[in-house]
């Protein structure tokens, strides 16, 4: 058995290797209800799948992914589970090309496979688009919210497909406030971790339900 994961395990690296363009790993589910709430596992009637397709071998066991449909959304000791398709995937948006910051359909991710275990970065912004000025002096920005994502998977021959074993998510918080009459007129919020309060600590996810992402 063992020489048999090994031989599955090098033919497939040679093949992420070789013929990485269009190489997919897929995971179906339903889409979360709550778009924002990470603690909200409740899921909507839309089935969904959360795709990478690896789209660039840049080397040493690295590669150039893109992602679409989401994340798979859980917590700890919780079995549900739903496709975040909303913060996972994020916003993007220059004023003088896009105008108002547009939500994306994909967005790029950064995997290391190292013909066992597979890791997979994902890096996105979400905003609230709420900026608004009360009188002329005074004014707020959007809430910016950054988002990161380390999925660590290890990969089954049998099936063949990938096992989640792990999500490390991080939210960052950002928002500007002031007025122009003000002593300090720019009042800046930066929080690079701001999940459950102000400066706390990345999540560490371990699924307690099953969640395999197909190899096609």
């Amino acid at each position: 058995m063992r020489m048999k994961s090994i031989v599955a395990a090098t033919l497939l690296t040679a093949l992420f290797s070789g013929y990485a363009s269009g190489v997919s790993l897929v995971y179906q589910g339903f889409e979360c209800q709550n778009a924002i709430n990470a603690n909200d596992t409740t899921t909507s009637e839309t089935l969904i799948e959360s795709k990478f397709e690896v789209i660039k071998d840049v080397g040493g066991g690295m590669f150039h992914l893109s992602l679409t449909g989401g994340l798979p959304r859980l917590i700890n000791d919780n079995s549900k589970v739903c496709i975040d398709s909303d913060t996972a995937i994020g916003f993007s948006g220059i004023p003088a090309v896009d105008g108002l910051p547009t939500q994306l359909d994909a967005i790029n991710a950064t995997a290391y496979f190292n013909g066992q275990d597979l890791i997979i970065i994902v890096n996105s912004i979400n905003t609230d688009l709420n900026s608004g000025r009360g009188t002329f002096s005074t004014f707020t920005t959007s809430f910016v919210f950054p988002y990161s994502n380390t999925l660590i998977l290890t990969y089954n021959p049998e099936s063949p497909s990938f096992t989640l074993k792990k999500i490390i998510h991080n939210r960052g918080f950002v928002h500007t406030s002031g007025s122009a009459s003000s002593i300090t007129p720019f009042a800046e919020t930066i929080l690079p971790s701001f999940n459950e309060g102000e400066n706390d600590k990345p999540k560490i996810l371990t699924p307690t339900s099953l969640i395999e992402y197909i190899l096609e």
